[in-house]
């Protein structure tokens, strides 16, 4: 019963809480009518779906050195750009990039814990942190005229009880599934399910957890990642990975062998980046080692092993 498992309330109380990320993406797109978006070529097609579907027209931009975007455009009331705190560690360049383009709609999807910028439209996506099915949290000024409808969530959850239940490999082709199904949901209220499940979670737990993985991965893999330079020690608080660029083409595979899985942000990157850009590079060679709060010190000694183990 949904009072059984409630525990205390969602971090993002004041939020909109609607149904999935790139819905909340076009939320405000719709909301603020917005014309032209510039959106980073480094970045998940499914953040271009709302895009696509409302006719809205957008251009790529390239990221310097920090991870900020190139662009030389002013950008007009009309237009928006999109700016990704990415991996959750980019908190004080988000603050600096958003002080200069007040246009910007700000993809927290992987930074949950990170604060809002007040006045800064902002999209969450706690389902990347917690076993939750879809879910999205909106910061914005602006609200639609018509009421939304609420989503329902209980017959997608099949693969995360399987995950627990059998392994993560079992629930794989569940996830895949649930993935396919959040391309084609209109913007809806998220559902009761999710809500409670998010109003269950001990979120200065996970917080705690996931700043002490990562910076023993960072004390320990600081020399050896090409990265090292972006991470802004202060300004970590929760972030979703701990990204390790190395050249070691073997890496991936050796993790997976040792039941570590890590991800490819994102191979959609490869089709629009050129091979000597850094977009193109980090898609090929950063992984996204893992730090949540599932995972604690002898596993993250674990991955150091393997990373260390690198013959880069």
């Amino acid at each position: 019963h949904q009072k059984e498992i409630r525990r205390g309330g969602p971090l993002h109380q004041k939020a909109k809480h609607l149904n999935t990320a790139r819905n909340a993406f076009e939320y405000v797109l719709r909301c603020k009518k917005i014309k032209r978006v510039f959106v980073p070529r480094y970045m998940c097609n499914s953040m271009l779906q709302p895009l696509e579907r409302l006719g809205i027209s957008y251009a790529f931009y390239n990221l310097d050195e920090k991870l900020r975007p190139l662009i030389d455009d002013t950008i007009d009331q009309d237009e928006a750009l999109l700016v990704v705190n990415y991996f959750g560690i980019l908190n004080n360049t988000i603050k600096e990039i958003v002080s200069k383009n007040p246009n910007s709609i700000v993809d927290n999807s992987q930074a949950f814990f990170s604060q809002p910028i007040s006045g800064i439209d902002t999209i969450y996506s706690p389902r990347k942190f917690f076993g939750v099915p879809d879910g999205a949290y909106l910061y914005s000024d602006c609200s639609m005229s018509f009421e939304l409808q609420q989503d329902i969530s209980y017959n997608h959850c099949d693969f995360l009880l399987q995950r627990i239940d059998l392994s993560p490999e079992e629930g794989y082709s569940g996830f895949r599934g649930n993935e396919e199904r959040l391309d084609n949901n209109p913007i809806r209220r998220m559902s009761k399910l999710t809500q409670a499940l998010l109003s269950s979670i001990d979120y200065e737990f996970a917080r705690k957890r996931r700043n002490e993985n990562f910076f023993f991965l960072h004390e320990n893999l600081r020399d050896k990642n090409e990265l090292t330079d972006l991470i802004e020690n202060e300004a970590i608080d929760g972030p979703m990975v701990y990204p390790f660029m190395t050249r070691d083409p073997s890496l991936r595979e050796k993790l997976h062998k040792n039941r570590i899985y890590v991800a490819t942000y994102w191979n959609d990157v490869f089709e629009r980046a050129d091979e000597n850009s850094l977009e193109w590079q980090l898609a090929k060679y950063m992984i996204p080692l893992p730090i949540d709060q599932r995972y604690g010190n002898e596993d993250m000694c674990r991955i150091v092993g393997i990373c260390e183990s690198s013959t880069s």
